[in-house]
């Protein structure tokens, strides 16, 4: 399959599954295709408020299941459906993904050049509010190149 096929099959499935999906209180976050042998695998990701939980999953993997048996977007090639959560590895890239990270440890490139880190105190539409080193500092989004979730594996009590 073409990379402009599979951009236009991956931008379609998407479409189709944004509602369904959203009647859940799920958003999609990704939607990847790709070939495995004779068949495909489909993965989407989904995340929500407070996160997924397993039965979120199955809902939502029932949800897909459904929309695309009624659907001829896969075609006739057969395909393996996975639906999972976002991974904590994924980049912070719409207002959304930092409310859903509140009060975990990020670590930001910013445009202009050097990286900063900080625990996300608050995030609104165009801005994060960072605590660093125990000062809070609003970042507009406009401002970060790229930016991702911190793992803490011994998180001590005390501000970052």
């Amino acid at each position: 399959m073409s990379s402009a096929k599979s951009d236009a099959t991956r931008d379609r499935i998407e479409a189709e599954l944004v509602d369904p999906l959203a009647s859940l209180g799920l958003d999609v976050e990704a939607v990847e295709v790709t070939p495995a042998g004779k068949r495909r695998v489909l993965r989407v990701a989904v995340d929500k408020d407070g996160g997924v939980t397993l039965d979120d999953i199955a809902e939502a993997t029932r949800q897909v299941s459904s929309v695309l048996d009624a659907s001829d977007v896969m075609g006739e090639q057969s395909y393996t459906l996975e639906v999972t959560s976002r991974g904590v590895d994924r980049p912070l890239t719409l207002p959304r993904h930092w409310r859903r990270n509140a009060d975990r440890l990020v670590k930001a490139s910013l445009v202009e050049g050097g990286e900063i880190e900080g625990r996300i105190v608050d995030a609104t539409d165009t801005a994060t509010t960072l605590r660093v080193d125990g000062t809070e500092r609003e970042v507009a989004y406009a401002d970060i190149a790229k930016a991702k979730v911190q793992i803490e594996f011994n998180r001590k009590n005390e501000d970052a």
